[in-house]
């Protein structure tokens, strides 16, 4: 998740792109910002709906906090099918709440949830926590690679200003066998890290700007088989409506980015990016 400003909420959604001829998934979104809605809301159902008009039919939603990712679990459950849910405590939720270890014990609970088929975002955030809380941040991470793993979940990872400690603490502890790179932000060498260790890259509307060359090269070096793409809606609108509200809707944006680079079609990549999604959640029914 982008950090949160009251700014991205106020602004217009973008208009929508041409549809795809292929369905395929947004694999990380947080409907409840985009409208501050109910999980069953008709508006969620609208943003849905929209979506699947271009060809996005399927969303992963993910939760932050405990609060949160309660939400999510009721989401997936009101829109099955159509959402399926990740919670966890975002990196920078886990240092600064009241109670960890009880916030963390409802992420447990939650991962028994069938429509819960991640544990995320986890991970860490050098950007904003500081040296003196990260250790708490690292405790959080670890606790929820744990849980990932004794849940047979796979792992979304938020990753910021922190590349090596991330992927060293990954090594440490052991990563689930599906580890998912959210909103991927690292150069060519941290990808083919990455792909060395079979982790999956998750590139958000960010691979479309156009001062993010070192992006476009590593959405181009990564295997088809270890490539999702997503929104982190309502955040990272890809171009050419950067700084619109983003939603689920803005998919095929950032696919046809990829797939120029690529130098493939855009339909094969969706179809691609849905069958990994569903090799990596399962099915959304």
């Amino acid at each position: 998740m982008a950090d949160r400003h009251n700014r991205d909420l106020d602004r217009k959604p973008a208009p929508l792109p041409a549809p795809l001829n292929s369905k395929t998934v947004d694999s990380h979104a947080h409907l409840e910002l985009i409208h501050n809605s109910e999980p069953d809301s008709p508006l969620l159902k609208e943003t849905l709906d929209e979506a699947a008009s271009v060809g996005i039919d399927r969303v992963v939603q993910v939760g932050y906090s405990a609060e949160q990712s309660i939400w999510s679990v009721k989401c997936a459950e009101a829109f099955v099918g159509r959402v399926l849910a990740a919670v966890a405590l975002h990196p920078n939720e886990a240092p600064v709440v009241d109670e960890l270890e009880k916030d963390l014990q409802v992420i447990q609970e939650l991962a028994k949830n069938p429509r819960v088929r991640a544990i995320g975002e986890t991970g860490l955030d050098f950007f904003r926590t500081p040296p003196e809380l990260q250790e708490k941040q690292k405790y959080s991470f670890r606790r929820h690679i744990k849980i990932a793993k004794e849940n047979n979940k796979a792992l979304v990872i938020h990753d910021r200003d922190a590349h090596r400690a991330v992927l060293d603490l990954l090594l440490e502890e052991g990563a689930p066998e599906k580890t998912i790179f959210h909103c991927f932000s690292g150069d060519l060498d941290m990808a083919k890290e990455c792909v060395s260790n079979g982790y999956f890259l998750s590139f958000a509307g960010t691979v479309t700007f156009k001062n993010a060359p070192e992006l476009r090269q590593a959405a181009e070096f990564t295997p088809i088989e270890l490539m999702l793409v997503e929104t982190d809606s309502p955040f990272l609108c890809p171009m050419p409506n950067r700084g619109a509200l983003n939603t689920p809707a803005q998919i095929p944006h950032t696919l046809r980015v990829i797939a120029d680079v690529r130098g493939i079609s855009a339909d094969y990549l969706a179809a691609a990016i849905s069958e990994n999604s569903e090799r990596i959640f399962g099915s959304f029914k």
